[in-house]
């Protein structure tokens, strides 16, 4: 059995996991995720500054006081934090080795960087497999670094390395891959995030980890004496993040989420078992990053009575002084977040948020600070902003792309410096839909109440490019029965009226007792796009839980 942690969920997640999850009890392998598309955006501003940059630095500050630990401890470290140059993370790893006194193995991962093909792409980065990490650890690599892998990859590379797997191993890769999806989000599998988190105490949860077992089946659980929860309600919000249909694709293989069954195996445990896989698509994914322009913002606060009227009358003064310097986009949204005969005045107030985006820096710079400052003695009574209007910031677009992986020179760099390419896979299967799987049978008639989703039912989104997921589950076979036949598309889009006019997707998972959505396009061209109040619809399941509708009694 192979013991696998996770120490980051994200660059800037908790920096002293690391520590946490070395001492809180015996691990094999301890991975950290660093990445995402936003990320690679900031690494390729760093490397135009210095072209040695372009890695998670805090990985290495993690490091410091921790490599002699994991020495001791005989834990094995892989990490993606390489980002956009994986090989000078390496070399600033043996670096600190010899620092602290700390003899180091170090592999490294390359080849996912295709920016050189993509013309004015700041980074395009080939999302990679596990294999590369595998040879580095057979070739005795006490810390693995990658660049843009997949986050289960972080995962796969290890179990296929301690349990001997081979690449046509579908169903084990494909176990694996779901134990590295739960885990690759951190604490999101052990309580954070969690949309019945009112139950448990969840001020500082572990971070997870799982027990592989040489079938694939694993256990995910965390260390004793952690805080925060692990069980079937947690794993499977985890399990539909940033995912879509029944097939999850990725370099090693696809994963069937629809076969995965989740059961209860103790406190804090939870058995993913009977995971099925099929042969990886025949292509891999590209992150695109590309500067698209500039943007700023404006935060008007309106307190107190005539609300809209006083929105109306700054909106119209904005609009005028912009005149032919208007950017090529303006967006008004006004949160009415006051109260009435309220207490303080923040609970008086509402916000007013203008956003400005263009390709001349000028149009949302100056044109918009002015614009607004000026009118500081001439517009709303209680006229105020929550900051004074910046010089604007350039914002970046995310686009996917896909190339074939037989084209993409993946490659293990072993301790010693061997160049060792990996293989493309030998058998690929292209993607395509499952039929959707029957209904289960309806609830009897009863009464209704009207009443939150969210009473019955749990959710987690996130974002995938310019799309968002919205996954839904049900606790309970009643509640699924319910949910499976009330939450459609055209009711998806009844309750949230942001996603009217877009493409929806619903996907089934039985298994899960839950339906996945996929919304294209709501997030515009992405998280760094910042063209949304939400960027990464990190909250819109949260929002679709507070939705009121007609929910049988007997399940309230």
């Amino acid at each position: 059995m192979l013991r696998i942690g996770n120490a980051s969920g994200f660059y800037g997640d908790r920096f002293d996991a690391v520590r946490e999850m070395l001492d809180g009890g015996p691990l094999d392998v301890l991975t950290g995720d660093y990445l995402a598309e936003l990320t690679l955006l900031i690494l390729g501003r760093d490397r135009l500054k210095d072209p040695r940059l372009g890695y998670a630095k805090t990985f290495l500050r993690q490091l410091e006081d921790t490599l002699g630990l994991a020495r001791e401890r005989g834990v094995r470290i892989v990490a993606n934090a390489g980002g956009l140059n994986p090989a000078s993370l390496a070399d600033a790893v043996r670096e600190l080795g010899e620092r602290v006194g700390v003899p180091v193995r170090v592999g490294h991962v390359e080849g996912d960087d295709l920016t050189a093909r993509h013309p004015g792409a700041l980074t395009a980065n080939a999302y990679l497999g596990g294999a590369g990490i595998t040879a580095c650890l057979a070739a005795g690599a006490d810390v693995v670094v990658t660049g843009r892998v997949t986050d289960a990859a972080l995962v796969t590379g290890p179990a296929a390395w301690w349990h001997g797997w081979g690449p046509g191993e579908y169903d084990r890769l494909a176990g694996a891959v779901v134990a590295g999806h739960v885990l690759e989000c951190g604490t999101q599998a052990t309580g954070g995030n969690y949309a019945f988190f009112t139950g448990h105490d969840v001020r500082r949860p572990g971070f997870p980890l799982a027990e592989i077992h040489p079938d694939g089946s694993a256990v995910v659980t965390k260390h004793p004496g952690t805080g925060g929860v692990v069980d079937t309600g947690t794993v499977t919000a985890q399990l539909l993040y940033e995912t879509a249909g029944p097939r999850y694709a990725g370099p090693d293989v696809t994963a069937r989420l629809d076969t995965a069954r989740l059961t209860q195996d103790g406190p804090d445990r939870v058995r993913i078992s009977g995971v099925r896989g099929e042969a990886p698509p025949p292509a891999l994914k590209v992150g695109l990053n590309r500067l698209g322009g500039w943007r700023n913002e404006v935060v008007f606060v309106l307190t107190g009575l005539d609300i809209e009227a006083k929105a109306r009358l700054v909106r119209e003064q904005v609009e005028e002084a912009l005149g032919e310097r208007r950017p090529a986009e303006v967006r008004w949204e006004l949160a009415r977040t006051e109260h009435p005969d309220a207490d303080t005045e923040e609970r008086a107030s509402a916000l007013l948020r203008l956003v400005v985006r263009d390709q001349d820096a000028e149009k949302v710079g100056r044109a918009v600070s002015g614009a607004a400052i000026e009118l500081a003695l001439g517009s709303y009574p209680g006229f105020h902003v929550t900051a004074p209007p910046g010089k604007g910031a350039p914002y970046g677009v995310f686009e996917a792309a896909y190339t074939d992986a037989a084209g993409v020179p993946h490659t293990a760099v072993l301790p010693d410096g061997t160049r060792r390419a990996v293989p493309p896979p030998g058998v690929t299967l292209p993607l395509v839909d499952l039929p959707e799987p029957p209904p289960p049978e309806p609830l009897p008639p009863g009464p209704v109440r009207r009443a939150p989703l969210g009473l019955v039912l749990g959710a987690r989104s996130g974002d995938k490019g310019g799309d968002a997921n919205v996954g839904v589950w049900a606790r309970g076979e009643d509640a699924w029965r319910w949910l499976a036949r009330e939450l459609t598309v055209e009711r998806l889009r009844e309750l949230l009226p942001e996603t009217a006019g877009l493409a929806v997707e619903r996907h089934v998972l039985p298994n899960l007792r839950a339906v996945n959505f996929l919304v294209r396009g709501v997030l515009g061209e992405g998280v760094a796009a910042q063209a949304r109040f939400d960027p990464q619809a990190k909250a819109l399941g949260e929002w679709l839980r507070a939705r009121h509708t007609d929910i049988p009694e007997a399940l309230l």
